[in-house]
């Protein structure tokens, strides 16, 4: 029984590390998913950089229960898979929302982001946030857009100095 025991606080270590290593994590029930979907899904998910895994309830309640994650013990019932995002936050919960919306068999039951719990609804929200690269265009264009704005009325100003209006 010790070895076991062992093997199992191992189990649960590796889990703590991949909470605290990802950006976010999304927790989804896949009951009634086929082998055809559910492999579409990982692949989709790994393209993105995202780990997807199928753990234990009691390993996951163990491994999280020090972490301050206030929530997710509840959802803890039924099959559990598990999505890290270790490099794109928004990733996890983009593409299992997608899927949860192609598939009515896959539902989100929680995430963690940055070290906060967060409900369906808060997993839905950042799968609505838009990617990275949009929000730095965005910044891009909005300064770009100010800075163009100070040439142009620069220029005025030379000219109407100059007298060349």
């Amino acid at each position: 029984m010790s070895k076991n025991l062992e093997v199992k606080k191992g189990v649960v270590a590796e889990i703590k590390g991949k909470f605290e290593k990802a950006q976010t994590a999304v927790l989804v029930d896949y009951r009634g998913i086929n082998v055809a979907e559910v492999t579409e899904l990982r692949n989709q998910l790994r393209k993105a950089g995202v780990e997807y895994a199928v753990l234990k309830n009691t390993m996951i309640n163990l491994a999280v229960k020090d972490m301050g994650f206030d929530g997710i013990e509840k959802h803890l019932e039924g099959p559990t898979a598990v999505a890290f995002g270790y490099e794109d936050a928004i990733a996890p919960a983009k593409i299992l929302s997608e899927a949860a919306k192609k598939n009515k068999n896959l539902t989100i039951k929680c995430g963690v982001c940055d070290g906060a719990y967060l409900d369906e609804a808060g997993v839905q929200a950042l799968a609505n946030t838009p990617s990275r690269e949009v929000l730095i265009a965005r910044i891009m264009g909005s300064m770009m857009s100010s800075v163009s704005k100070f040439v142009y009325a620069l220029e005025a100003i030379r000219k109407k100095q100059a007298g060349e209006e």
